[in-house]
């Protein structure tokens, strides 16, 4: 029996080991989702507390109840550890850790290249190796390969698999999970593919083999990248109805009537994410190796990153034309989520919008009903209001950033003085009403 064939064996009877480097928003939902398919599954991160909540069987993501933690804890199925030692024992494992960006634009590979230094410490035969992570194409086969390889007599595709599995989260998303939505999978070879598929294909609903790691990192940022672009776009468009006095949300209604050859977007105050407003980034640092421009990557990156300042002029106007400065205002932003109904903030356009008005002399407060506390661009800690109607009624200006569907609108446009609303949470409420400018 082939190294292959015991490995093969050894997933489909669950008895592999599986491990999962980082237990963030990707790797903790992948690691249940293993353990609720019968693998026993290591979650390994440097962060004590994380480790800690799991071990007690307490979840931190919203997409991963406590109660599933704890029963996965009880049954043995679920652990946590710091500990990379405990790679030594397993044989599949998992990488699903952060992907930023510097400050410079640059793809930041050191969460990528501090977890594989550490796995290659213990690379063995029989072992099959998944990078999740969003990454530059090229990545698996040009960094984790030569790094994972080093050990003498190991031949990738014989004697130990490498393939990329793109992460496709959704965070607070009901109908997608990691479970059902469709994975893509590519190897270094044909023979890492098929071991990397049947792993996964034990725990999850769909497999979809492409014919190399290169295509299964580029189809993600293909994904990512088609809504950074078509985002930008009606970000742009919203900008020039504005200039024309049209409305924007009733000329894309209008063309979301169109039953093909559409699909619609909406403009907003800007890019927030894991994913969005960073991953078309690392295709477009790529491309300079090759010495091509990703003009449409460039340009609608240079169109949503505006969008904060866009937004603050936009209320600076608004307040101008009723006899109010923004220097002085009090200015309540509703939101600071990425998007609506989770609590995660990681790129939120709130923070620029908060970060421009301070920079213009307002006073900011801001309400997020998930957030109760979060540090500002500047270092500075910043608390949710706790009586949200009554800064409302205090506010020269609200500004909704973020569409939560927790809050009462009526109830807010009746207390408010003035509302700029960048997401048309107030919909038709806002739309002649003398007390609202939209985006």
């Amino acid at each position: 029996m082939t190294i292959k064939d015991r490995l093969l064996t050894q997933l489909n009877e669950k008895t592999a080991r599986v491990a999962v480097l980082g237990m963030g928003y990707v790797g903790l939902p992948l690691a249940v989702v293993f353990a609720e398919a019968g693998f026993t599954v290591t979650g390994i991160d440097p962060d004590e507390r994380k480790v800690e909540a799991l071990t007690q069987g307490v979840s931190y993501i919203p997409d991963v109840t406590t109660d599933t933690v704890t029963r996965l804890v009880k049954a043995g199925r679920l652990k946590a550890t710091t500990d990379f030692s405990t790679l030594k024992e397993a044989e599949a494992v998992s990488i699903c850790v952060p992907t930023p960006l510097r400050k410079t634009g640059d793809p930041d590979m050191s969460f990528i290249m501090s977890a594989t230094e550490e796995l290659a410490k213990y690379m063995h035969k029989g072992m099959v190796v998944v990078l999740e992570s969003t990454t530059y194409p090229g990545t698996t086969r040009e960094v984790l390969l030569p790094m994972l390889a080093a050990e003498d007599g190991l031949t990738v595709g014989q004697d130990w698999f490498l393939a990329f599995s793109p992460e496709r989260v959704d965070p607070g998303r009901l109908d997608f999970t990691t479970l059902n939505t469709p994975k893509v999978v590519g190897g270094i070879t044909i023979a890492c593919a098929e071991v990397a598929a049947a792993w996964y294909g034990e725990a999850l609903e769909q497999i979809h083999m492409v014919s190399s790691a290169e295509a299964a990192e580029m189809a993600k940022l293909l994904e990512n990248t088609f809504r950074m672009v078509n985002i930008g776009m009606v970000n742009e468009l919203a900008i020039m109805c504005d200039r024309m006095g049209v409305d924007v949300w009733e000329v894309i209604d209008a063309a979301a009537t169109k039953p093909f050859g559409f699909m619609k977007f909406t403009p907003g105050p800007g890019l927030g994410g894991h994913c969005i407003p960073i991953d078309p980034l690392y295709l477009s640092w790529k491309m300079k190796a090759y010495q091509y421009t990703a003009r449409f990557i460039e340009l609608a990156s240079d169109i949503n990153t505006n969008m904060p300042r866009y937004v603050v002029n936009r209320i600076l106007s608004a307040l101008n034309d009723r006899g109010k400065t923004l220097k002085g205002s009090r200015c309540l932003v509703l939101g600071v989520a990425y998007k609506p109904d989770i609590d995660d903030i990681r790129e939120s356009p709130a923070l620029d919008v908060i970060g421009l008005l301070q920079k213009r002399g307002a006073v900011v407060e801001y309400h997020d009903p998930y957030i109760p506390g979060m540090t500002t661009h500047e270092g500075e800690p910043m608390s949710s209001v706790l009586d949200l109607m009554a800064a409302v009624r205090t506010a020269d200006c609200v500004v909704i950033v973020t569409n939560h569907k927790a809050y009462d609108y009526p109830a807010l446009l009746e207390a408010a003085g003035f509302i700029f609303d960048s997401r048309n949470a107030l919909g038709e409420l806002g739309k002649e009403n003398a007390k609202v400018v939209r985006l």
